[in-house]
């Protein structure tokens, strides 16, 4: 089974950063949202991977993240995966980002995230996130 590694950048006002994949031929999900990462490579971990996919995709080297869940994925994607979910910050401008690959990068409001397009089930796992996110604030404030 094929395994990826991928992370949700939010910046400090509380934004996720996506990227629109392109539309070259054979893309699967062309013009859709997605998550930066990719592939784990045989013999990688996915920490590993993760940090070697940032710096592919947006020529930055990655320091601090960390292990948000696994998510296994059966269908709705091009092939049976596992992805390896991470979170981090990242606050560079939009105008400052090198995208390396796909279209365009694109900040999004935690509220925007529900009508976004997004490629296979990232919209779940970032609503997991948000949702996990927001519960764990409410326990805070009530401890």
């Amino acid at each position: 089974m094929k395994k990826i590694a991928q992370i949700i950048f939010e910046n400090d006002n509380g934004e996720f950063l996506l990227y629109l994949r392109d539309g070259k031929p054979g893309i699967p999900f062309p013009h859709h949202w997605d998550l930066i990462g990719g592939h784990i490579e045989e013999g990688e971990t996915p920490e590993a991977a993760l940090v070697r996919e940032v710096k592919e995709e947006l020529d930055y080297d990655l320091k601090e993240f960390k292990f948000f869940r696994e998510y296994l994925c059966l269908e709705g994607d091009v092939y049976p995966n596992l992805k390896y979910i991470y979170s981090g910050k990242f606050n560079l401008p939009i105008e400052k980002i090198t995208l390396l690959e796909g279209d365009r990068p694109q900040y999004f409001r935690k509220e925007e995230i529900k009508d976004v397009k997004f490629a296979n089930i990232l919209k779940k796992i970032v609503l997991d996130y948000i949702c996990e996110k927001e519960n764990a604030q409410i326990d805070n404030s009530i401890s």
